[in-house]
């Protein structure tokens, strides 16, 4: 039984979030990919957050942001992730990437938790402009 369940109330959306992150860890985890950093976040207001920065078994560092959707019905969590969403995590990996002295190769992946499953988008979108 979980805490939900006990209290006998729904999951707050923080918690839900939480939840559909650790789904998205662990199935990247299973796929070899290997986690460094967790919500990584630029400083200031303004800034970019990125949900899960892993490593995959080639090297790449995958940049990942993660939706999780009650249903599809509205194009799914993969289509809520737009310009604007793209440019905070871009900056928040510049920022990320600015304290490294090898720059690996990098992509951006969008991982949306369902109820039915995981549908992972490897190189969702670009660092382009």
């Amino acid at each position: 039984m979980n805490s939900f369940e006990r209290s006998g109330s729904a999951p707050t959306t923080k918690q839900a979030g939480d939840a559909g992150e650790d789904a998205a860890l662990a199935f990247l985890q299973d796929q070899g990919l290997r986690l460094l950093v967790r919500n990584y976040r630029t400083p200031g207001r303004g800034g970019g957050e990125i949900d899960l920065i892993m490593r995959a078994p080639d090297t790449t560092l995958v940049f990942v942001e993660v939706r999780r959707r009650r249903s599809t019905s509205h194009g799914g969590a993969a289509a809520s992730v737009g310009w604007t969403k793209q440019r905070r995590i871009v900056f928040a990996a510049q920022h990320y990437l600015a304290r490294l002295r090898v720059l690996p190769p990098c992509r951006f992946d969008v991982l949306e938790v369902t109820p039915t499953g995981v549908n992972w988008l490897q190189a969702a979108f670009d660092a382009g402009r």
